[in-house]
């Protein structure tokens, strides 16, 4: 897997949790497993996703695999402070799972395709070990979705540019392949169910301009700075203007939109 284009510092952790907390309504609120369901959930990273998973099923038994060690600490230490314990966390590699065929009922992937090379291959990995009549839950992105006023043609450069970076070893503009990429990893075609979550956030709602717009969005594009400047693709000057629109984005008289994609499918 190519290195996490976002990197693993205290801003992103920081911005990784003001985005699940922003997001769990529109992206979890469905998301209920029943009790005694053994639930699989890859890339847990730092929790961000694992407590809202967990707070939604608390009679599920859910294990939590990643594979750095120095983020399930912290996602450990994230439920902990919860109060959550339901969940097992082990290190685990997506590609060579150790668990035996059908061990789970639901498997749960939220922001993790998007940082693959090989997404198809990891659905059929993830595939093996989802007990018949089981499922599947994945949530992306698609950064080609991000539109707003005032428009800005610097600050879509911007988001390009981390596109562009990610495009090295994964795909920012995943969310609107979810459909293909299950079918084509064997999920039955009318079991596949997907359906887009418009982030819409405008003056009348401050807690999304900053939750989302300000503290997810512009802080992960923000965060790309010195490797688009580094690898030519925006000046310093026009990168920092590209931020400055964005943020232009978040105030009284600013629209920011952004689509997610939730898929489900069984087998």
């Amino acid at each position: 897997m190519a290195a996490y284009v976002h990197g693993y510092g205290d801003r992103e952790r920081q911005r990784l949790q003001d985005q699940a907390e922003t997001l769990v309504e529109l992206l979890h609120a469905d998301t209920v497993y029943p009790a005694g369901s053994a639930v699989l959930e890859v890339g847990c990273g730092t929790g961000a996703q694992t407590v809202t998973l967990a707070r939604q099923s608390p009679g599920a038994g859910i294990t939590s695999v990643d594979v750095s060690q120095a983020s399930l600490r912290l996602a450990r230490a994230a439920c902990q402070t919860a109060g959550i314990g339901n969940v097992a966390f082990r290190q685990a590699d997506l590609f060579a799972l150790p668990f035996e065929p059908g061990s789970f009922d639901h498997v749960f992937v939220c922001f993790v395709l998007e940082h693959l090379a090989d997404p198809g291959r990891a659905l059929a990995c993830l595939k093996r070990v989802i007990r018949p009549g089981g499922s599947i839950t994945v949530i992306e992105g698609d950064h080609g979705s991000a539109y707003f006023h005032p428009d800005s043609a610097l600050a879509h450069r911007a988001i390009q540019c981390q596109v562009a970076l990610q495009a090295a070893g994964g795909n920012a503009n995943i969310g609107r392949q979810l459909y293909p990429l299950l079918a084509k990893a064997g999920f039955a075609r009318d079991s596949i169910k997907v359906s887009p979550r418009m982030v819409y956030v405008d003056g009348s709602k401050p807690a999304w301009i900053e939750g989302f717009t300000r503290n997810t969005f512009t802080a992960m594009i923000e965060g790309v700075r010195d490797q688009a400047v580094a690898h030519g693709m925006m000046t310093q000057a026009e990168f920092q203007k590209g931020i400055q629109d964005l943020l232009r984005t978040a105030t009284a008289d600013g629209v920011f939109c952004y689509t997610f994609f939730k898929a489900t499918a069984t087998l």
